[in-house]
C-alpha cells in the first residue's frame, strides 16, 4: 500500500508528530520515555490484546524526512515508512509506503482476501489520521 499527499504543514512539525507518537507508544508498551536520538534501532514488544501482540523494531530516522519501521507477529511481517519530502516553508509531501509478508501459505490466502476487503477502510483510516495532523496545526 502507498498513499501520497501533499499537506499543508512543516515537514518538521509532521515529523515530529510521527515522532511525538512513536515516543508515547514506547512508554505506554514498555514504561520507558526514549529521546529522539534512542530511536532508530530500538525494539520493543506491543500488546493489542490478551493474546495479540507484535515486536517493533524501529529501523530508520532521518530527522524530517524519514521514519521506517517494522512490525513482526508470529503471522505477519509488515515493513512502514513515511517519507517526509518539504515542498517550501509550509507544505510537505509525505509518502507512506507499506508491505507485508505473510508466513504461511494459508495465512497468505488469507491475508489476500482480507487484504481486499480492508484496504478500503485502512486507507480510508490513514486519511483521517493524516487530515487531523493538518488540522492540528
Amino acid at each position: 500500500m502507498e498513499i501520497q499527499r501533499t499537506l499543508n504543514v512543516p515537514a518538521e512539525y509532521f515529523y515530529d508528530r510521527i515522532i511525538h507518537s512513536v515516543v508515547y507508544d514506547i512508554d505506554q508498551s514498555t514504561g520507558r520515555t526514549l529521546k529522539k536520538s534512542q530511536l532508530e534501532g530500538f525494539e520493543y514488544i506491543k500488546t493489542f490484546s490478551k493474546n495479540n501482540h507484535a515486536k517493533i523494531i524501529i529501523e530508520k530516522i532521518e530527522q524530517n524526512h524519514k521514519y521506517q519501521f517494522r512490525t513482526v507477529t508470529t503471522r505477519n511481517e509488515f515493513i512502514a515508512s513515511y517519507e517526509i519530502k518539504p515542498v517550501d516553508n509550509q507544505t510537505c509531501e509525505v509518502v507512506y509506503h507499506e508491505t507485508m509478508t505473510s508466513l504461511g501459505m494459508i495465512q497468505k490466502a488469507n491475508d489476500f482476501f482480507v487484504g481486499i476487503v480492508l484496504g478500503y477502510f485502512k486507507k480510508k483510516q490513514f486519511k483521517s489520521m493524516l487530515e487531523g495532523i493538518e488540522a492540528s496545526y
